[in-house]
């Protein structure tokens, strides 16, 4: 007993002691130094947007020299991508996690879900394009619109949500499934009064990531919403959003233009910033 109580009381060698000091300190050198080009990226969107930062940039249009379109053109389709995805990935999540795990339709969705996550967007883009501007135009008379870019961010957004949700809800606790059922409850009872609440929180986040993710998309829209210079006519029209804006002016040669760009940048970064933080 007294060897094993000396042995704990053993003071740090002072090599490792070192060693320890060492490796924090070239831990947090190697942060600052990866930090480095978003300071510097963060540092030139502020300083070159912001003196053009004024109140009618976001109410005229980017034809009078504003990007109120594209901020509502961004909104509008991230909020139809987020009707499509967010009911059917939060599903999705419940019935990977909560419904025969280890079933074989089971691991063939977690697989496509998973893989869905790692499609380059301008893929999901092309892929939109065909089965909805396409098939819109030949059956419905129109072609490029806001429900097409909504229905492509969806599709970008549903498989963050989806593996979130089942991550999330793998976190609790089987205890209060068992006390549930103990009282009755049915399965679905269970995870809509139990399973979900708890879960709520973090499924939140997810979501949030998501939405983040889809305001910054640029490849999908290109192939799906088009652009705009005006306001949009209805959703079923071409639309602008702030990353083609982005896209497409930024080598304009118009100051005006050029300072629009850098300003809708600076507009950009800090509704993602926005989103991502609280997340």
């Amino acid at each position: 007993m007294k060897q094993v109580a000396a042995k704990i009381t053993t003071p740090i060698s002072p090599l490792r002691n070192l060693v320890d000091r060492g490796m924090t300190a070239l831990a947090i050198g190697l942060t600052i130094v990866g930090m480095l080009p978003l300071i510097s990226v963060l540092w030139n969107i502020i300083s070159k947007g912001l003196p053009g930062l004024t109140v009618v940039m976001f109410t005229k249009p980017i034809i009078d020299d504003g990007f109120a379109n594209a901020v509502v053109g961004t909104l509008t389709m991230v909020t139809i991508g987020s009707m499509l995805s967010i009911p059917i990935g939060i599903a999705t999540g419940i019935y990977l996690a909560e419904y025969e795990p280890t079933s074989k339709i089971n691991r063939t969705v977690k697989f496509l879900t998973t893989v869905l996550t790692g499609v380059p967007s301008i893929v999901v883009g092309i892929f939109t394009y065909s089965a909805v501007v396409l098939v819109s135009k030949k059956l419905f008379d129109f072609s490029y619109s806001a429900i097409a870019g909504g229905v492509s961010l969806g599709i970008l957004m549903l498989p963050i949500i989806a593996l979130t949700t089942e991550e999330v809800l793998k976190l609790v606790p089987n205890n209060f499934r068992m006390a549930s059922s103990g009282l009755g409850g049915s399965k679905f009872q269970t995870i809509t009064r139990i399973v979900l609440p708890n879960a709520l929180p973090a499924i939140t986040t997810g979501v949030l990531l998501a939405v983040a993710r889809g305001i910054g998309e640029t490849a999908p829209l290109l192939f799906t919403a088009l652009f705009a210079q005006d306001w949009a006519d209805n959703l079923f029209s071409p639309t602008a959003s702030l990353p083609i804006l982005i896209f497409n002016l930024y080598n304009d040669p118009d100051p005006v233009k050029n300072q629009l760009v850098w300003t809708a940048s600076l507009f950009l970064l800090g509704v993602v910033l926005v989103i991502n933080l609280p997340a």
